[in-house]
């Protein structure tokens, strides 16, 4: 059965419906602006991401070591906040070196927070917002809890705590301003934290020095503090030539470096790695056979990788080396010299050798077979090894390149110039020698011709 229904009922039954309607949406939006205000979350239109991409670089920088991104955020979600952003040059150059170094220490992390929550203030302050030159300075706090004082100058001229503002307004966004600063701001809390730490090292005990050191390797006395080896990626102390075997009594330590378990070089595990890639590479066989059994050089690149040095290998092929003849490999020390003549205490790869032969021409490389140097030159649009006959061309570039180890294979055995020059010398004296009994026999068949002669005339007379 139906009910007729007032019109003035429907009306207030809409009225009702469009008020519970409007109350529920007012109710909600409150809580979740609290969510998102809760959550911290910013947009890509904020200051903060304004100063992480601005070109104040440094301090963008010590906002992330200080681990501040967090409470910056949660800064700028509450409320509009304001920057004093030094210059870079005045935290790359300008700023204490020591200082700076307190300051990135880890244990001083609360010193750095401190510091960088000074240059921010949790209101915005624009530059037609500064105080006016006629009134007095005005204080404001910061994010540390400490205060600023801010002041503008008849000249025109603002301040913040005596220093100058050279950008005012220099980025703006909705949430907050960034202006930049001449110099880096410090609370006193944060000077007195580093003045403490400094006078307590200043005050240490001090142990006493005995008599001075001699270091057995350079033969003079050792300097106080690290030596140079003790530093990470710092060149050895000694030339390669005097670090080779048998080198000294006491071998040097081993560098430390960023790589390996221990933080050192580790040049044995280096030469086996290059070794190895000889061998899967093809066609080095005999290089890798010779520097692992026939000699012991193998063991020795490993204590000079170890120890910090370089080397560049030049490795000929295995038809190179078939063409060496057993009396050049049978003679003492011979596989050794011809090795060591191969290896150039420089690390260099396939495009610096090109690129050093294109620009300056002949470029002599020292040796480890020392006094005797490798001439490299531009040849068809590679590198040439040797001079003369004995020339050999780079053929399979970068074969093994790790930094500290760089092989190269070449499609010939090297020899030094000198050498070919003692050959060619001891061929013209083997020659003179040869000649010299001709020359006595000649000079004895002329006596002999002489000697008849004489005796013909002697019988003529007779007669």
């Amino acid at each position: 059965m139906d009910f007729p229904v007032h019109p003035t009922f429907k009306k207030v039954l809409i009225f009702l419906f469009v008020f519970l309607l409007l109350a529920g949406i007012s109710f909600a939006l409150p809580e979740s602006s609290k969510l998102s205000a809760s959550s911290g979350q910013i947009n890509s239109n904020s200051v903060l991401v304004a100063l992480l991409d601005s070109h104040y670089t440094e301090l963008a920088e010590l906002v992330e070591k200080a681990l501040l991104l967090q409470t910056l955020e949660q800064a700028v979600g509450t409320h509009n906040i304001t920057i004093f952003a030094p210059r870079n040059e005045a935290l790359e150059r300008d700023l204490d070196p020591e200082f700076k170094r307190f300051l990135l220490e880890p244990g001083n992390v609360k010193s750095l927070q401190k510091l960088i929550l000074f240059h921010v203030i949790s209101t915005r302050v624009g530059s037609h917002e500064w105080p006016d030159p006629k009134s007095e300075v005005t204080p404001r706090q910061t994010l540390s809890h400490d205060y600023l004082h801010l002041s503008n100058h008849q000249s025109g001229e603002r301040t913040v705590d005596h220093v100058k503002v050279v950008h005012p307004d220099s980025i703006t966004r909705p949430d907050g301003v960034i202006h930049g600063i001449e110099r880096l701001l410090i609370p006193h809390s944060v000077q007195d934290d580093f003045n403490r730490r400094r006078s307590l090292r200043s005050i240490a005990a001090v142990k006493p020095e005995g008599a001075p050191e001699v270091d057995p390797r350079t033969k003079k006395a050792k300097k106080p503090g690290l030596s140079p080896l003790e530093k990470p990626g710092s060149p050895p102390a000694l030339p390669i030539f005097e670090a080779m075997a048998p080198g000294p009594v006491l071998a040097p330590a081993s560098a430390p470096a960023p790589g390996g378990p221990h933080h050192h070089f580790d040049g044995e595990t280096q030469v086996k790695d290059f070794i190895q890639t000889l061998l899967h590479y093809g066609g080095y066989n005999e290089l890798a056979d010779i520097l692992v059994n026939l000699t012991s050089l193998a063991t020795e690149m490993g204590r000079l990788v170890s120890e910090g040095y370089v080397l560049t290998v030049l490795a000929p092929n295995d038809e190179a080396m078939g063409k060496l003849t057993a009396e050049q490999l049978s003679e003492a020390g011979a596989p050794e010299q011809i090795m060591y003549y191969h290896m150039v205490p420089e690390y260099q790869t396939e495009e610096s050798m090109y690129n050093a032969v294109r620009r300056f021409g002949k470029v002599r490389y020292e040796t480890l077979r020392v006094p005797h140097k490798v001439v490299a030159e531009e040849a068809d649009g590679s590198v040439r090894f040797g001079s003369g006959d004995g020339v050999a061309y780079l053929f399979d570039p970068d074969i093994y390149t790790d930094g500290r180890i760089s092989v190269q294979g070449i499609d010939g055995v090297l020899f030094p110039a000198e050498e070919e020059k003692t050959v060619k010398q001891e061929v013209k004296v083997a020659k003179i020698a040869a000649s010299k009994p001709r020359r006595g026999k000649l000079l004895e068949v002329a006596w002999r011709m002489l000697w008849s002669f004489g005796d013909i005339s002697r019988s003529t007379t007779r007669h």
